[in-house]
């Protein structure tokens, strides 16, 4: 596939049919696309930004990011990405990376500080995130140790200093255990 051919840019209200058929495809439960239906219309979690990967117009892959809150409060704007969705046959080829890319470059503008992902340890270093917890960065809801390292940030304000301790409190949407997991 031919990178050049791809397009990515904010998913429209009248694609969801589109945005869902891509979580579907690539997660093949129907908990993602319940998940994005209620964070798209979760006050708290807004502004959301959802993204489409389109190539030669087919709905291919979906990032969605949603606004978190700090505890303790402090004046850092932040999001949670998730979830990320490449249908298999354009899986491994650029895409999800193109959607993080993106999706962090439009966050900055916008003037958002960090960015959380509970993700593979293996794909998001790749793309710029970080363990969180030893940036000072709880989870909304303790995760096992063995997937720690799962629990990642980026920041995107060069200003932003190391020295915040606290949790990261998702949408209400997100902000339920099984969510947590991994």
């Amino acid at each position: 596939m031919m990178l050049e051919n791809l397009v990515i840019r904010e998913s429209l209200p009248e694609e969801l049919a589109a945005v869902l058929a891509v979580e579907k495809a690539a997660f093949g439960s129907g908990e993602e696309i319940r998940l994005v239906k209620k964070l798209l219309k979760d006050p708290s979690a807004e502004p959301v930004l959802s993204l489409l990967a389109l190539f030669d117009s087919q709905a291919v892959g979906h990032i969605l990011l949603t606004k978190a809150v700090l505890d303790p409060p402090i004046a850092l704007k932040a999001y949670i990405l998730a979830p990320l969705a490449v249908i298999p046959a354009f899986q491994k080829q650029g895409i999800g990376g193109s959607l993080i890319k993106q999706s962090l470059q439009i966050l900055a503008g916008w003037g958002v500080d960090w960015v959380f992902v509970l993700g593979h340890g293996s794909y998001y270093p790749r793309h710029g995130f970080s363990p969180a917890l030893k940036l000072g960065f709880e989870p909304p809801y303790p995760i096992p140790e063995q997937l720690a390292g799962a629990w990642m940030a980026q920041v995107l304000t060069p200003t932003c200093n190391g020295s915040y301790r606290g949790k990261v409190i998702p949408a209400r949407t997100l902000n339920q255990a099984r969510y947590w997991r991994e």
